[in-house]
């Protein structure tokens, strides 16, 4: 026998778990380390030489605008990207990663002149625009840092810029392929305009909120012969009724339209005769409170009409300005409808898009009297003259009500156009602006003659659209827009580079002349258009086509923004080496389908004739549990960065994987909670199966699936299953059901099955036993499974796990450069009968774990492991059962039950205590005596003379680790008791 001070307990001769992988995570300790370890390898670069000759799979960013720190909508989206990018990388694709921002436009000039102030007069254009670069490449370094920590891999050190020359000579590139082709004309046409900015926009830059506005009946005294409308007039005082919410609008009335096939009539009041639609007149007695010419204490009616006619009579008539010496002529136009109003329409052409060509149609003038401010300018001293468009609407209503023309005045609540940028209410302002043509032809592939926006139409039904509403959405937008407004009344951006003739003031279009202005881009950006004169720039000798002429000026209006973005597909796509036109993939929030996709799709369809993109993915909203939009008035926002700060990115990260992105998704630091503490649990379970494989070498020690234990194939099985699902989840963007798929597989199959009944097998079996090495495999091929499917969801994770698994010659140093699972490395054939009996065994087992509780809170035995079961097929009829599932798997039961012993009855039995899936289960004390080592009861207790106290498994496993004999039972220290 030994000498007792040497022997050690019992205790220590389990085989507990041993793991340097903490429990707490201290993620926003460990992330940064970890990130700054990926930097130090440029891990990026590797993953690129791992996958480079695979196929390519491109998912062309979006860009961000560089104005601020990210918000949760942000993060969303490039999470979203990283997911993307990360599955497609681990499926073998090469996925490279260019991200990009959008570093021109109103919000960084509108900053920069805030930081100016007075400073900025006395600047040149060249120097505001150092200012805003500066600006924008502060912000392009703050969310750049922001999007590394939220661990998304990509080229930061290199992204694309739409200010970096290069990308400007691109934008400047792709104008000229419009140009020279003939989709751009300059022209004078109605546009929105926003006052506060001094810039026009486009349909894409206007949003539509909720606005008060004054709601005025005014009325436009007739003055030619009213007999030439209805004989019944002859001899009579007439006027019509218009309706308008904008009295600023007023001045630059010069006809009143109606729709020529409406009935109109022609009502006699107290106050005279008025010429209205018929389906309007109830209301507008109301609204202007007409008293019938008859009865005048009482209201009018249709008693009170004189005569019944169409609008086409009204074509002609003239009418005097309710305030102005000018006469309105009375036009027709099919835009007019009984819906509101009065069935009159006052017209001015320089202040509505269906004003300006029923102006044209009519050879209205077009008289502008507000400036680029919104104020109302050349009106001979008038008591509005100065004031902005929205404050001289009082001053024109108390005229109107002077001159005996207001007929009622209220406000009204509508929906109206405002900035996107600013948010300020908007207006439409005639002005002269450069446009994409939309009707401009164009040659369908087949060769047939067709139209841009045909073309775009057509090219959206080759596109993969995801939600497919999106297909409709964009349709929709692409087949009512006008011709694209592409100048804005701004500095900072993209120079619309043409050259104007002095004498005739056509543009200059010489494609070599163009060809050498987007060199000079290349070499100088944008900056040489306002460096250089005109002269300078030109070739000499150049003249004007038209008239001759050898001197022009620059035009100094900038592109819209949207066409700058719009153009990433030739900017970035065709001219990185890394990427490829067409991409596979878009995908940015649900407003994109009039901003981005929609920009991107006008230029490439303009230059190439094809979409910039073969799939679109739309994400939803960022919104509180309520379903609230986030304000800084509500406090309800959530800060990606704070979050990372506190709980780590990888809470970030798997909060954007469990939501389905397409859908309104809501956010909170309550839900941020839940994540983290579904985290701690998946982390808990890496912890554990990374503790059981501390002495686990898969060169030496893994067991091939045939000669597995039968509980192990099974949950190889179902991960085996997983792995197809979680693919089969990637491949589709659906990464919720991917989260929920692991959540259910480590929650269900493994802490609540396998891992719990698999310790026994661990902690007392020796440690080369067949049995405990066939559970160390499953383990091995779980954990490096799930390591890899989670890796594109948690980076951080994913990679720390990866570093501690047991090593295997020529694994990949980061599991980032590994590939997915292939379900023939974790099962090899078909286990479909395999997981059919299974499913039943646990079917029995949910019904022995049943009556085990029963027993328990009966007395009758104490823990599970004290217990007996016995278990047999349920038979009415009493005949002898036909399956032998159960002494087949006898043996394996204790483990599947957590029982000491199982039995199995072959007695005929109609009725048991528990009927479920046509068996019966019974549980009683278990025989023998209780091991000191395992604690299952046994009747071979003792039976080893060696190690008296113990069972003969316990024997073994003690005389394989080199256990000193000894012939008392031994206490905690392990001396004899």
């Amino acid at each position: 026998m030994a000498d007792v001070a040497e022997r050690k307990g019992l205790k220590t001769t389990l085989n507990l778990p041993q793991t340097s992988f903490p429990m707490k995570a201290n993620l926003p300790l460990n992330e940064p380390a970890r990130l700054a370890g990926w930097s130090e390898r440029d891990l990026y670069a590797e993953i690129r030489a791992a996958r480079k000759g695979a196929p390519r799979y491109i998912l062309h960013d979006g860009p961000p605008y560089a104005n601020g720190a990210i918000h949760l909508g942000h993060a969303l989206n490039k999470c979203i990207k990283d997911f993307v990018v990360k599955t497609k990388t681990m499926a073998g694709f090469d996925a490279p990663y260019v991200p990009g921002w959008d570093c021109h436009g109103l919000p960084i000039e509108i900053k920069v002149d805030e930081q100016l102030g007075r400073k900025k007069l006395e600047m040149d254009p060249v120097a505001v625009r150092r200012a805003c670069r500066e600006y924008a490449q502060k912000y392009v370094e703050l969310q750049k840092s922001q999007f590394e920590r939220l661990g998304v891999f990509g080229r930061w050190k290199d992204p694309y810029l739409t200010m970096s020359f290069g990308y400007e000579a691109s934008i400047v590139e792709t104008f000229y392929d419009f140009f020279e082709k003939g989709f751009v004309y300059k022209g004078l046409k109605p546009v929105f305009w926003c006052i506060h900015d001094r810039t026009a926009l486009a349909e894409a830059e206007v949003e539509y909120e909720m606005h008060t506005s004054p709601s005025v009946y005014v009325k436009y005294k007739l003055t030619s012969a009213p007999e030439k409308i209805a004989a019944e007039l002859k001899g009579r005082e007439v006027s019509t009724v218009i309706w308008t919410t904008t009295p600023w609008t007023l001045p630059a009335s010069q006809a009143v339209a109606f729709h020529p096939e409406l009935e109109y009539v022609a009502v006699e009041t107290s106050a005279g005769v008025f010429v209205v639609a018929q389906a309007l007149l109830s209301a507008v007695i109301v609204h202007c409170r007409l008293m019938s010419a008859k009865h005048p204490e009482e209201p009018a009616s249709q008693a009170d009409i004189l005569a019944i006619f169409h609008g086409a009579k009204l074509e002609g008539a003239t009418f005097a300005h309710p305030f102005l010496e000018r006469t309105v002529l009375g036009v027709n136009a099919v835009y007019v409808t009984a819906d509101q109003g009065t069935g009159a329409v006052h017209t001015a052409p320089a202040h509505g898009v269906d004003d300006f060509y029923t102006g044209a149609k009519y050879k209205l003038p077009n008289i502008q009297y507000v400036d680029n401010a919104g104020r109302q300018r050349n009106t001979d001293g008038a008591v509005y003259d100065g004031l902005t468009v929205f404050h001289s609407n009082a001053p024109i209503i108390e005229l109107l009500k002077e001159r005996g023309a207001l007929l009622s005045a209220t406000s009204f609540e509508h929906s109206y156009p405002h900035c996107w940028r600013c948010h300020n209410p908007v207006i439409v302002r005639a002005t002269e602006q450069w446009f994409i043509g939309m009707e401009t032809p164009m040659v369908a592939p087949d060769g047939s003659a067709t139209t841009f926006r045909q073309r775009a139409l057509d090219e959206i039904k080759e596109v993969v659209w995801d939600p497919a509403w999106g297909e409709e959405r964009i349709s929709n937008m692409i087949a009512t827009r006008p011709d694209w407004c592409i100048s804005r009344q701004r500095i900072w951006g993209v120079p619309i580079a043409v050259f104007l003739c002095e004498k005739c003031h056509e543009p200059l279009n010489d494609a070599s002349v163009n060809a050498s202005i987007v060199a000079r881009f290349k070499e100088e950006g944008a900056d040489a258009w306002y460096v250089h004169d005109a002269a300078a720039l030109l070739p000499a000798g150049t003249s004007c086509a038209g008239c001759g002429h050898g001197e022009f000026r620059k035009e100094m209006d900038i592109l819209d923004v949207w066409f700058e973005s719009g153009a990433s597909w030739h900017a970035v796509l065709d001219l990185d080496p890394e990427l490829e036109w067409p991409a596979d993939l878009y995908t940015e929030g649900g407003d994109q389908h009039r901003g981005w996709f929609h920009s991107s799709l006008l230029t490439s369809v303009a230059v190439r004739g094809k979409a910039p993109y073969k799939m679109v993915a739309t994400s939803g909203w960022t919104l509180d549990e309520q379903g609230r939009a986030f304000s800084k008035s509500l406090g309800n926002g959530v800060d990606p960065v704070d979050v990372a700060k506190r709980l780590g990115a990888e809470i970030i990260r798997l909060w954007v994987a469990s939501v389905d992105f397409r859908e309104d998704v809501a956010a909170s630091e309550n839900l941020m909670q839940r994540v983290s503490d579904n985290y701690r649990k998946l982390r808990n379970t890496m912890r554990f199966l990374l503790g059981n494989l501390h002495d686990f070498d898969p060169a030496a020690d893994a067991v091939a699936f045939a000669e597995m234990e039968p509980l192990d194939k099974y949950i190889l099985a179902r991960l085996a299953e997983l792995d197809a699902k979680i693919r089969e989840a990637y491949d589709d963007f659906e990464f919720h059901r991917a989260y929920h798929a692991l959540n259910e597989f480590t929650n269900t199959d493994l802490s609540a099955l396998y891992l719990d009944v698999l310790k026994d097998r661990l902690y007392t079996l020796a440690p080369n036993a067949a049995a405990r090495r066939s559970a160390q495999t499953a383990m091995w091929k779980i954990a490096e499974s799930l390591t890899r499917l989670v890796a594109p969801i948690l980076s951080f994770t994913a990679d720390e796990v990866w570093a501690l698994l047991p090593k295997v010659n020529g694994r990949a140093p980061s599991v980032h450069l590994a590939l997915f699972p292939d379900v023939a490395e974790i099962v090899p054939g078909n286990t479909t009968g395999l997981v059919a009996e299974w499913e039943q065994l646990l079917t029995l087992r949910d019904e022995v774990l049943k009556v085990l509780e029963e027993e328990r809170a009966a007395k009758a035995i104490g823990k599970s492991s004290e217990a007996r079961v016995t278990v047999g097929w349920l038979n009415a009829f009493g005949e002898e059962p036909t399956s032998d599932l159960f002494d087949k798997y006898v043996a394996y039961l204790p483990e599947l039950f957590g029982t000491s012993q199982v039995e199995v009855s072959h007695a005929k039995v109609a009725a048991g205590t528990v009927e479920r899936g046509g068996f019966y289960a019974k549980a009683s004390a278990a025989k023998g005596v209780k091991c000191e080592r395992c604690w299952r009861f046994t009747e071979d207790n003792g039976e080893d003379a060696r190690f008296p106290t113990v069972c003969l498994r316990c024997a073994e496993a003690l005389e394989a680790i080199g256990f000193a004999p000894y012939d008392k039972p031994l206490n905690e220290e392990g001396t004899q008791a």
